[in-house]
């Protein structure tokens, strides 16, 4: 389900691609269980449109710009790209508004944790600013970027909001620079600081975040490694911007086990200074425990994710899949402001494992996965990947 045209400007091509069939078999797995409380198949519905110009002013200058809209989900990005010397950063100049709904953590938890209704809140983020790919050394890859970023959080009706609807805030608490110091000296005196933190009750919150992020690969026929870092820092250029520092880390590991393969992944991290509850980090779904609605398990101002999967042939067209997902919060869920993990009575940690088929075409892999978490609720996903545009 998708178009594609080119139209000439000059010396330079305009490509045009239409698509619907990519980003609504990748909504069929990912938002079907995470969004229950739409209601409706059509939400499920994501149309992409995506223009290049390779050549805008003549020297190779290229300009993306990409456009998805659902009922309930709207991305645009607009990328500007420079030629540059192999030996020099690439820099892109960079402008982003998305609006989707918080269910990660601020939706509600249903059916045993297996879902996640919608709780109200929304997130429209707007950005701007630089990136720059570093040329790539050996198996290693570094990007660099700095935006200026305006958050505003909005009801389902669009409008502004500061609070959710218990009356907690959404937007971030105003905290001392010393905070960080105490927080990494003495958890009693975060506890004390959190306490007597009052919420700025503003109905958005501006920050520039500094971050860098590294990758690192190898592969070969029998197995693979993979590792990435990211690092941002919130710059305080105005005494009410956003003062934090947050790491994420991932990595895993593949082998090939006799005519299977098996699949190891750990994934974490941290976040001290302020903290909007919309920059904690959401435990569940797809792509994290399997079995639980998106964030169902928790958020928190850390967490640990581990995944473990075994593939195995069955025929040539057919593969099994056998699959153990674990998170945890690390007791972190209760720093958040509001605490909305407390509220919406998140555990905090969950398990889930399960097992599935990949059946695999010429255009791409069908997938169907069931799983089970801690409180025997079942769960199926469908989903296509690799599907060629």
């Amino acid at each position: 389900m998708g178009a594609q045209k080119s139209v000439h400007a000059g010396k330079a091509k305009i490509d045009f691609n239409v698509d619907f069939t990519h980003r609504l078999c990748a909504a069929m797995m990912v938002h079907s269980f995470r969004n229950s409380g739409t209601g409706s198949p059509l939400s499920l519905i994501v149309g992409s449109l995506c223009i290049k110009h390779p050549n805008l002013f003549g020297k190779s200058e290229k300009l993306d710009l990409l456009w998805d809209k659902g009922l309930s989900d709207s991305n645009i990005l607009i990328a500007y790209r420079k030629p540059r010397p192999e030996w020099l950063a690439q820099h892109s100049f960079v402008i982003q508004h998305v609006t989707s709904p918080e269910v990660g953590i601020h939706g509600v938890p249903i059916d045993n944790f297996s879902k996640t209704g919608s709780g109200g809140v929304n997130l429209c983020r707007f950005s701007a600013g630089l990136d720059l790919d570093e040329p790539g050394t050996s198996n290693w890859t570094t990007k660099t970027s700095i935006k200026f970023e305006h958050v505003r959080p909005v009801n389902d009706d669009g409008r502004s909001i500061n609070r959710d609807p218990h009356g907690y805030s959404v937007t971030s608490r105003q905290s001392p620079i010393f905070f960080i110091f105490y927080f990494q000296i003495c958890v009693d005196k975060f506890v004390y600081l959190h306490k007597s933190y009052k919420c700025s009750g503003n109905f958005h919150d501006n920050m520039v975040v500094l971050k860098q992020e590294s990758r690192f690969a190898k592969a070969n026929d029998h197995s693979f490694t993979r590792f990435s870092l990211q690092i941002e820092q919130g710059i305080p250029l105005m005494s009410k911007w956003l003062i934090f520092n947050r790491f994420k880390f991932a990595a895993s590991k593949g082998l090939k086990v006799g005519p299977g393969f098996l699949l190891a992944s750990l994934t974490g991290g941290s976040i001290v200074g302020d903290i909007a509850p919309y920059q904690a980090f959401a435990i569940g779904g797809v792509g994290s425990v399997r079995g639980y609605g998106e964030g169902a398990v928790g958020s928190g101002r850390s967490c640990l994710v581990a995944n473990t999967e075994l593939t195995f042939p069955m025929n040539q067209m057919l593969d099994g899949v056998v699959f153990c997902d674990c998170g945890t919060d690390l007791g972190s869920g209760r720093y958040v402001p509001g605490n909305p993990s407390l509220r919406h009575g998140k555990p905090g940690a969950g398990v889930g494992v399960g097992y599935g088929v990949r059946f695999k075409f010429p255009m791409g892999h069908f997938q169907v996965d069931y799983a089970l978490n801690a409180y025997q609720q079942k769960t199926i996903y469908f989903g296509f990947s690799n599907v060629a545009s």
